[in-house]
């Protein structure tokens, strides 16, 4: 079971690379990084506070669409296409088709969250040029630079003479390149000396950056639900609607839920409102937790326990998630 398990979930994570949005959205998303030191230039004091905002923001949107398009191309459209009823005739059990199918998933994002997280520690490191007199950190621009210039001549070259996979190739190599160029930086300094110490990465960025691949693991789960049961545009709806819903679920839900259900003072429909409200709480998932936006303006710092919590919350929501999505799916007529 294992054994096929894992093949299933390598299939469906080196099919995820090779899809073209999935380099586009990556794509995209570095250009933003790029261009966040120059967007924050404008905030008199809180210039380098915005560039993180920025970054974490893009990092979660990229993530978003890259949760849902992957999981509407290897659910949806193999069952669309029909594809799926020669998985199944083969001794592959509907749960171990969907839990395959989301941890492959999970790895993709995963990818595209580790190279969306090394463009933005590079923007952090660079940061915002507040003053004529702040210098440009050469070293930031030569790590970033070289790792794309490296990664589109080897991948156009492995695709022009081999006939690789252009998205998948260059996502591999890119992503090997990335991780040079950032160990690279967190050895040398602006004078292109080496002092670890003036690396310039703080755990803050790490860890709101961990929180944020949480939240993602949760949406990829959402998807791979609604993919069961819906085709690509549903799915996209459901999955930008949840996630919007899940920003906000503190002001949505808890405020009622909160509210002691047993006071005399609340009428039946005050009560039937708390006990709606606690089942919002439950069911949708507060991405609120995952988001530090109010710890960069304030403290700074992000908890290491506070990871923990953020985990255990993940394992269990993700865990029902696909619980439910595997009693759907059994439910399902293919073919």
């Amino acid at each position: 079971m294992i054994n096929r398990l894992f093949a299933i979930a390598k299939n469906t994570f080196i099919e995820t690379l090779r899809q073209p949005i999935y380099a586009v959205i990556i794509v995209v998303a570095l250009i933003m990084m790029t261009l966040a030191p120059a967007v924050s230039a404008y905030t008199l004091d809180e210039d380098i506070k915005m560039l993180r905002e920025l970054g974490l923001s893009t990092l979660f949107l990229a993530g978003l669409f890259i949760a849902i398009f992957s999981a509407t191309g290897a659910i949806t459209e193999e069952i669309e296409t029909g594809t799926i009823t020669t998985i199944l005739s083969k001794p592959i059990s509907r749960p171990l088709f969907v839990v395959g199918k989301f941890i492959g998933l999970a790895g993709a994002v995963a990818v595209a969250h580790l190279i969306c997280t090394i463009a933005y520690l590079m923007a952090v490191r660079h940061g915002v040029l507040e003053t004529a007199s702040d210098e440009i950190d050469w070293t930031v621009i030569a790590a970033g630079g070289s790792a794309i210039l490296i990664t589109f001549i080897l991948t156009a070259f492995l695709n022009y003479t081999y006939d690789w996979n252009f998205p998948g190739t260059g996502v591999a190599i890119g992503t090997i390149c990335l991780i040079t160029g950032i160990l690279f930086l967190s050895i040398i300094d602006k004078q292109w000396t080496i002092n670890t110490a003036a690396n310039q990465f703080k755990a803050f960025d790490i860890y709101a950056s961990v929180l944020l691949l949480l939240a993602l693991l949760t949406l990829v789960a959402l998807a791979v639900l609604f993919s069961t049961r819906f085709n690509e545009v549903l799915t996209l709806t459901c999955c930008v609607g949840v996630f919007l819903l899940g920003l906000i679920s503190d002001w949505v839900f808890g405020r009622f839920a909160i509210r002691n259900l047993s006071d005399p003072a609340f009428a039946l429909a005050d009560q039937i409102g708390i006990v709606l409200a606690r089942i919002g709480m439950v069911l949708v998932p507060n991405l609120q937790i995952y988001w530090v936006s109010d710890a960069i303006y304030e403290t700074g710092v992000v908890p290491a326990p506070y990871l923990l919590i953020a985990l255990g919350y993940t394992a269990l929501y993700t865990a029902g998630i696909l619980a439910l999505s595997i009693a759907l799916f059994q439910k399902r007529q293919i073919g």
